[in-house]
């Protein structure tokens, strides 16, 4: 990979040492975490450099990421052993699981559709609502969801991990302590934060000049996307989305109207809003929506070409565009052009035992 596709970024790379005292089960000292190995991440052409992203008090290190990944795709995280947080996020489905709504233990459905976990590192808030200020927080939400991993209490959790020798040394490695949340939360958010898309062939027109990266009709179509589309008033930026979060009028024309952004904040203008997703790696991430009711990004593109569902809260922003048959297409073109690398990864093999 050349220098212009790819910028090496050295992110916070050496863990401080946690001096701590935790008592083992046996009574003897808990030994102190050991330096963590300088992390150099790769950061695909046309994103930001990370820096100003990871936490101060979550340093990426190589052996905090590999734990995370561990931890990450391991079903014993979960009440019936079956479900890992990698049940609904697969790195060959742009880490999405392809269904309408996530599936949980025993078959339970989710209310909403799983987002991808492509550069999540650029964002705070997190799920469709933002109810989880931070990746680390975000990390244990479905741990402990009923109608996701399930997992009875945060005890119960801890217990379970703590009884396998292989995770519990890796934790005394990594941090310096027994199994915590906190340090559970902290493995998995820098596992999630090395998930990147980008040096799309769209990258390679917009930002790198090369005109032949991508199709006349996908040139067409980024026009539309700036212009008469309006999909840049709400996807913009180098992560294709404002972070903020937009009533569409999907809900409204059901029975049961999900409120979504306004349970978090209490505001009137919330009710019905949900975040902007990114549209990096959008042609693999069906289905759309929070309800993932739309297969196709056909289908999407004639939603908001009609002007999204009538409702007292509908978004400003959301208007008919009356696209031509040959502009929509050219649309679909574009958005396919966000395609990218950097988030493939294979699955661990074995788990601590």
């Amino acid at each position: 990979m050349t220098i212009r596709n790819v910028r090496l970024v050295t992110a916070v790379v050496i863990a401080l040492g946690l001096l701590s005292t935790v008592r083992q089960a046996e009574g003897a000292s808990a030994p102190t975490a050991t330096p963590g190995k300088p992390y150099t991440l790769q950061v695909p052409f046309g994103l930001e450099d990370l820096v100003s992203y990871i936490p101060k008090d979550n340093p990426l290190t190589a052996e905090k990421i590999e734990l995370g990944k561990l931890l990450f795709f391991d079903p014993r995280l979960s009440a019936d052993n079956k479900v890992a947080c990698g049940s609904c996020h697969f790195p060959f489905m742009a880490w999405t699981d392809g269904q309408k709504v996530s599936i949980g233990i025993r078959g339970q459905l989710a209310s909403r559709n799983g987002m991808t976990l492509v550069n999540r590192v650029y964002s705070t808030a997190q799920l469709w609502d933002g109810k989880s200020p931070s990746l680390e927080a975000q990390a244990l939400n479905p741990i402990f969801t009923s109608v996701r991993m399930g997992m009875p209490s945060p005890d119960a959790f801890l217990k379970k991990l703590n009884a396998i020798k292989g995770y519990r040394e890796r934790f005394h490695q990594v941090f310096g302590t027994d199994v915590t949340l906190d340090s559970v939360g902290k493995a998995l958010a820098s596992f999630q934060r090395t998930i990147l898309s980008g040096n799309s062939p769209a990258d390679e027109f917009d930002v790198g000049g090369e005109e032949d990266a991508i199709s006349d009709s996908a040139k067409r179509g980024l026009t539309i996307f700036q212009t008469k589309g309006r999909c840049a008033r709400c996807h913009s930026g180098f992560n294709f989305t404002d972070e903020k979060y937009h009533n569409l009028g999907i809900d409204w024309d059901t029975q049961n109207v999900n409120v979504g952004r306004y349970l978090i904040t209490g505001e009137e203008d919330q009710i019905g809003a949900f975040k902007t997703p990114t549209l990096r790696e959008i042609s693999k991430t069906s289905p759309y929506m929070h309800d993932g009711r739309f297969v196709t990004l056909d289908e999407v593109i004639e939603f908001y070409d009609k002007g999204g569902i009538q409702n007292p809260h509908l978004d400003n922003t959301i208007v008919p565009l009356n696209l031509s048959p040959e502009e929509k297409k050219d649309l679909v073109e574009y958005l396919r052009a966000l395609n990218g690398e950097g988030y493939q990864m294979d699955i661990p093999g074995k788990f601590p035992q």
